[in-house]
């Protein structure tokens, strides 16, 4: 079992240095690159990402995903000129870059005007996006993952507004035989994601997720990230008086981004809890976020 030790320091800030914009993926070092590259067994990648269109699910306050043609068959059927008989297709793609399957950057949630590391709420700019803690400054990430499957704890899909504990995080890494550590991805099988499949209207006002004591057993076992295949990672709606108090205190407080609306399945299909996991966001300069695919190499 991973040794722990009960967090004392109110914040990581300055863990690292008083510049430091990296959080905890400082965790992930060569050492921990190549334990996670000794666990491949059969070479099998999976995508845990879910597929972008117009189609994805968004809240109402964010734009859906646009996909314009400039280029396509239709313009050779109209006469476009085909040079030596070549031809292409090209496109563009106008979304929110917090659809999907993506990462929420240390910039994109703080509270009394101090970001991670003590940054200033004012180094984010409707010119400039974020001057600090920007998605570029996110290394790429290649480290252990490790399942924890509510579902498979529980025997249910877990309900609407329900918590996820520290209690219930313990069991699931009894049950699975592992213990998260240092560096470690950690991703959490809720079912919400699963349940939505075929909704017309989406809520994203209600859905299970991790308390703010098990987004502290996270803390206290220096895991680098942490994923689920929920909108927020957190549960839903927040207790009285709180505002997404998970996100202030992995985020802000604590340096750890948050991949969001992971698909799972395949993972679980396939019977592992550890396994080489990488993810690498599109390194948007000033980007408070990022779509990306994250994959599983059993």
């Amino acid at each position: 079992m991973t040794e722990t030790t009960t967090v004392t320091r109110p914040n990581a800030w300055s863990r690292w240095g008083a510049q430091d914009e990296r959080g905890s993926l400082n965790f992930i070092g060569p050492d921990e690159v190549r334990r996670a590259t000794g666990l491949v067994r059969t070479g099998e990648v999976l995508r845990l990402a879910q597929l972008l269109s117009g189609k994805t699910p968004v809240p109402a306050h964010r734009c859906g995903l646009q996909h314009f043609m400039a280029r396509d068959g239709g313009d050779y059927a109209a006469g476009a000129g085909r040079p030596d008989g070549f031809q292409f297709a090209e496109d563009s793609v106008v979304m929110p870059l917090h659809i999907g399957t993506h990462v929420d950057a240390l910039c994109h949630a703080w509270y009394d005007d101090k970001l991670y590391n003590g940054y200033s709420g004012d180094t984010i700019r409707s010119t400039t996006g974020a001057t600090r803690l920007g998605v570029e400054k996110m290394p790429p990430i290649v480290t252990r993952g490790v399942l924890l499957d509510m579902v498979r704890l529980k025997g249910r899909v877990l309900v609407a507004g329900e918590a996820i504990t520290p209690a219930d995080m313990e069991a699931a890494a009894v049950q699975a035989g592992i213990q998260p550590g240092r560096g470690d991805a950690v991703l959490l099988r809720t079912g919400w994601l699963e349940s939505q499949k075929g909704v017309k209207n989406v809520s994203f006002n209600e859905e299970p997720g991790i308390d703010v004591d098990a987004a502290m057993w996270l803390v206290e076992r220096d895991v680098a990230i942490v994923g689920a295949d929920n909108f927020a990672i957190e549960v839903l709606p927040f207790p009285q008086g709180k505002v997404f108090p998970v996100h202030q205190r992995l985020i802000r407080d604590y340096g750890m981004p948050l991949l969001e609306g992971m698909m799972l399945d395949p993972l679980v299909d396939s019977g592992r809890y550890e396994f080489l996991f990488i993810a690498s966001p599109l390194p948007i300069v000033g980007g408070t976020g990022s779509p990306l695919s994250p994959v599983a190499v059993l």
